[in-house]
Parts: structure tokens; C-alpha cells; sequence
């Protein structure tokens, strides 16, 4: 579990192929000295197993899942990704729930200044966007963000000059991909609201304005 506030800006070592899958090596400046075999380290919002480690790297091994539903698919070698170790149960949960399994990959369709700030506009694949709330949270390449705005299925972020600094968003331009989690309430808040029909092998949402309303969930 990880909460978005990335630690550190690592950099991809190395990108090996091994069996259809890959395993990657980062080199970070977080502080290794309390990692241990299986931790989890969340990567450009991706929850990745350590299985190996040193002073100022990590390597994990990826699979044809993440490979598919993630952009690590087309990382290189040298690219900046934003990096969070696990929460601890005494972490100051600044940013949100994040499990650092991506849901979706989003396009950044609009960047410009706004005063001090970073203004991004980030297009959602339609599949998720039930998800998406005006001044929710989201994930995005591992950063816990508050969408400012909702248009269908495109949302508006504002990062601050900290956020610049401190995360990989310096190379985000126009037509970027980027990793997108959903806040975890919302895709269970929907698995409950199909009930019995859950246990269904072909159960599908069919949740909409109209069935929330109709339950009394809306007024």
C-alpha cells in the first residue's frame, strides 16, 4: 500500500528480457537500508516486487500483465520514473490509498503554465472514466493527484513547483503516456452494488445515473 507521495526520482539502470517478461533495475537515492526480499516499491505507480537490492538500486522482475496494462512496456534505459516504498503503519498519510496496480493509460492532451503552478490535461480511456470524480483522487505515474476538473473523460490537474521537482513530470509533453490508478473505493463501492450478481462468470457493471437514483443513492 502507498499513499502517491513519491520519494525520490529514480532512473531506469536496465531492461532485460527473460522468458516473455522483463526484469528492470532502478537506481534510486531512497534509503535501501530497511528493504528486505519481497518488498514491495511502487514505480512510476506500478506496485513491483524487490528481488534484488543494493545501496542505491533495486531490481524486479515484471510481468506480461503489467507489461500489458502499464506503459513500463515501452520504457528505456535512463528514463525517469517517480519511486514510494511502502507506507509503514506510522507513515504520515499526506496523499491517498494507492495499491500501485494501474488501471488504465492515459494521454496527456493539454500542458501549459498556469501562474506558479503546471496545468496538465490528461484523456482517461472511456472504460474508467465512471471512476473519475470532480476533486477526487487519482494516481497518476505514481503521483496522488486531485482532479480539478471533469470533462467526460478528460480531467484537469494542477501540480505545484514541488511536485515539479521532486517527480518525473518534467517530461511530460503532449501526447505522453502515462500509468493511472483509480481511487480503490470506487471500483469496490461498484463490485458491492452488483450484489448477488456478482458471482456471475459474465457479471458486468451495469451501474448508470439512472440505477444509482433508483436506489436512493442520488437525490
Amino acid at each position: 500500500m502507498f499513499t502517491g507521495i513519491v520519494e525520490s526520482l529514480g532512473k531506469v539502470d536496465s531492461l532485460q528480457s527473460i522468458g516473455g517478461d522483463v526484469r528492470l533495475r532502478i537506481s534510486t537515492d531512497l534509503d535501501m537500508s530497511d528493504v528486505h526480499l519481497g518488498d514491495s516499491i511502487a514505480t512510476n505507480g506500478i506496485c513491483l516486487t524487490v528481488i534484488e537490492w543494493g545501496e542505491n538500486w533495486y531490481a524486479a522482475d515484471v510481468s506480461r500483465e503489467s507489461l500489458n496494462r502499464s506503459t513500463l512496456g515501452s520504457w528505456k534505459v535512463g528514463q525517469a520514473v517517480n519511486v514510494e516504498k511502502a507506507m509503514l503503519p506510522t507513515t504520515r498519510f499526506g496523499g491517498h490509498i494507492v495499491s500501485g496496480h494501474v488501471d488504465a493509460v492515459g494521454e496527456i492532451t493539454a500542458v501549459r503554465a498556469d501562474a506558479r503552478s503546471l496545468y496538465f490535461e490528461v484523456t482517461a480511456p472511456v472504460e474508467i472514466a465512471k471512476y473519475l470524480a470532480e476533486k477526487g483522487s487519482i494516481t497518476v505515474d505514481g503521483i496522488s493527484l486531485t482532479i480539478n476538473h471533469l470533462r467526460g473523460n478528460i480531467l484537469s490537474l494542477n501540480l505545484i513547483p514541488h511536485t515539479a521537482e521532486r517527480t518525473n513530470i518534467g517530461t511530460w509533453k503532449l501526447g505522453s503516456k502515462v500509468n493511472l490508478e483509480v481511487d480503490v473505493l470506487a471500483r469496490y463501492i461498484e463490485r458491492l452494488l452488483l450484489g448477488d450478481k456478482a458471482t456471475e462468470q459474465n457479471a458486468e457493471s451495469k451501474i448508470s445515473m439512472a440505477f444509482l437514483a433508483e436506489n436512493g443513492f442520488l437525490k
